[in-house]
């Protein structure tokens, strides 16, 4: 099983959107500091999540969130 999950930052409300084989430990690595991108960013939780059978399905719809984000889609995704 693959997840697609979108974070959002505690401190900047921002969001970031990603794929993973164990969510758990994802969230994890973020809030440990582990992705540089993100460290500023800290503490995130998980916001939304999304299971998938294989790899080529979650990267697929993780581009396609991504390609969307901050948009109406966007929102409506999140039911913001």
């Amino acid at each position: 099983m693959y997840f697609v999950y979108i974070l959002k930052s505690l401190t900047s409300g921002r969001h970031y959107t990603g794929y993973t084989n164990n969510p758990d430990r994802r969230l994890s690595e973020h809030n440990s500091g582990r992705t540089r991108s993100l460290f500023k960013h800290r503490p995130l939780e998980i916001i939304h999540l999304e299971e998938y059978n294989t790899l080529n399905e979650a990267r697929s719809r993780e581009r396609q969130i991504k390609g969307y984000k901050s948009g109406e889609a966007f929102k409506k995704l999140l039911n913001l």
